[in-house]
Parts: C-alpha cells; structure tokens; sequence
C-alpha cells in the first residue's frame, strides 16, 4: 500500500509540473504567488502551501506535511483538470459520477459510509459540532446533514439519519456532479472515504 501512494504522490508532482500555475490557480480556485512559487490550497478546513520549485507540501498553520492520502488529494486536485468548469450548485450520488461511479460503489459504502453510521448512527445530535471543526454547514438532507467545502471546487454533503429500536441508522456522502471534472473517479472516491474518516475520528467515544 504505502509503494501505491509513492507511486501516486510522485505521479501528482509530475503532473502537476506540466499545468501552467496560472492556470491552476484560475481554473481551482487557489491562490499563486508567483515570486515564492507557491500555490495556497484550501482544503477542508486548513491552508496548504505547495512550494512548486521545492516540491514540498505542507499545512500553513504548523508547517507540518499532512499525511500522504491528503498530500495526493491535494496534488490531484490542482493537476488532474482539462477544461474550465464551474460547480452546478447540486447534490448526486457517488453511483451518478462517470467512469465508475456505481462500479465503484459498493465498495465506497462499505469503506466510507459504514464507518459514519456505526460512528453517528445512533448519536446523530452529536455530528453538527464534528462536522463545523472540518468547516461544515448545516444541510437540510436526513436527519441532520453537514456540507463541506473540501476544496473550493468539490463541496460533499455528508447526511446521516438515526437509528432506533425499529429502523436501521444510515447515512450518504453526495457530490457536486462538477466534480468528474475536477478529479478523477479514484480520487473522487478518495475524497469521500479522507472526508468520513477525519469526522468519524472526532465522533464522541473514539
């Protein structure tokens, strides 16, 4: 696994080395600046500095480098564009996403969204407060519902409805459908299962 996200994260840089950071920074919504060589990346609820002449990625609050998942999401999320598009403002389903979205999702519900129901399901009062430390707002979806800016081009809507002696607990993760054009269907995937962990970390009991 960790031979994948080597593999991954060295593949990133390279691919971010052949997009113009003008470019990134318009079609992305980041920010450039052009004497350091840096692009100022949101993500969930921090800054990232991507020094382009360094090749270094790290959170602009502490300096630390994030984890190598995040460090790919980041690096993906600035490279993987072909087109300039805009967020259609609505929510699907992973299973709606092109190139392998209902292939994929089994899989992304047993990784991703089995972890928020065993970890809110049955304490779903407690999720506003995880989610608004990622920068989550309120939704009107479910029970209770959070959407997320994860990056400025890729909000996700995590929604959860509780559980009780008679109905099983459950919940969803949805996209803006703009995002086949900002990140490939791994990454999408990615994104979802980076996002429910970081809010199933901070579930009261873990």
């Amino acid at each position: 696994m960790q031979n994948n996200y080597r593999v991954a994260y060295d593949k990133g840089w390279e691919d971010l080395k052949l997009k113009e950071p003008a470019d990134i920074a318009h079609n992305m919504q980041v920010e450039y600046s052009p004497g350091k060589q840096q692009l100022i990346v949101p993500f969930l609820h921090e800054n990232y500095i991507v020094d382009l002449a360094k090749e270094t990625l790290v959170r602009g609050s502490d300096g630390e480098t994030p984890g190598m998942d995040a460090s790919i999401l980041i690096l993906h999320y600035l490279s993987f564009f072909q087109v300039s598009a805009e967020v259609a403002g609505k929510w699907v389903s992973l299973k709606e996403i092109p190139n392998g979205g209902m292939l994929f999702y089994p899989a992304f519900h047993k990784d991703a969204i089995c972890g928020l129901i065993k970890a809110f399901g049955h304490q779903v009062a407690a999720f506003p407060d995880c989610a608004a430390r990622l920068g989550g707002q309120p939704a009107k979806f479910g029970d209770v519902a959070a959407a997320f800016p994860v990056f400025p081009k890729t909000p996700l809507c995590v929604s959860l409805w509780e559980g009780d002696d008679e109905i099983s607990a459950n919940a969803t993760i949805l996209f803006d459908p703009s995002i086949e054009h900002f990140l490939h269907i791994e990454s999408v995937i990615a994104l979802g299962e980076y996002l429910a962990r970081q809010l199933v970390k901070l579930a009261p009991g873990r």
